[in-house]
C-alpha cells in the first residue's frame, strides 16, 4: 500500500510519480510568476499555496495528477481573483524529485556506459521539459558495480563511480548516494 502524505495525490512529473512532497516550491512558482509579471510585492502568495494545499488535502478525488494539470488549476484560480497576468506567468515547477540510477545501469549492462549515460541524459531532459529543477540521484555505487560486471567494488569502480558523479555535476544535479 502507498502512503500518501496528507492524504495528497501523487504528482505525475513526466514519466515519474513523486508521492512524498510539501508544498514549498509551490510558492516559488508564484514567486516567479509574480516577478516576471512585474508584481514583486505580490502580498497573497502563503494564502495561495496554503489553498492549494488544502484542495490537494481535501478537495482532489485524483489518486495521481499530472503537474501541468495543477498548474492548469492554479492559472485559472488566480484569473478568479483578478491576477491575470500572474497566471500567464506561471510556469510548471516540480517538487524536488529522487529516483535511483540503478534501472538505467541495469538496462545498459555491463559495458555500456554510453547507453547508460544517454538513458541519464534524455531522462533530465525530459524532467526538465516538465518543470523538474531540483533532480536527486542514488544509486551511484550500485550502478557502477553493475556497469562494470563486478560483485566486489575495486578501482574499475571506482573510476566509473568518477565518471558517473562528474556527468551529474555537469548536469547540475545532486548526488545523493554515492
Amino acid at each position: 500500500m502507498i502512503s500518501y502524505i496528507g492524504n495528497r495525490p501523487a504528482l505525475q512529473i513526466g514519466t515519474h510519480q513523486v508521492f512524498d512532497y510539501d508544498t514549498s516550491w509551490l510558492e516559488d512558482a508564484l514567486r516567479r510568476a509574480a516577478r516576471a509579471a512585474d508584481h514583486e510585492d505580490f502580498p497573497l502568495v502563503s494564502e495561495i499555496r496554503n489553498g492549494v494545499e488544502l484542495y490537494l488535502e481535501n478537495q482532489c478525488a485524483l489518486r495521481l495528477l499530472q503537474l501541468e494539470d495543477l498548474f492548469e488549476r492554479m492559472r485559472k484560480m488566480l484569473v478568479k481573483i483578478g491576477c491575470e497576468r500572474i497566471a500567464e506567468k506561471l510556469e510548471p515547477l516540480a517538487p524536488p524529485l529522487t529516483f535511483s540510477l540503478v534501472a538505467a545501469a541495469r538496462s545498459a549492462g555491463n559495458g555500456f556506459e554510453l547507453a547508460f549515460f544517454e538513458t541519464i541524459r534524455v531522462e533530465l531532459a525530459l524532467l526538465r521539459g516538465a518543470g523538474a529543477e531540483d533532480i536527486r540521484f542514488i544509486g551511484l555505487r550500485e550502478s557502477a558495480l553493475i556497469l562494470r560486471g563486478k560483485s566486489k567494488w575495486n578501482r574499475q569502480c571506482d573510476t566509473m563511480l568518477a565518471e558517473i558523479t562528474t556527468f551529474l555535476n555537469s548536469a547540475g544535479t545532486i548526488c545523493v548516494d554515492v
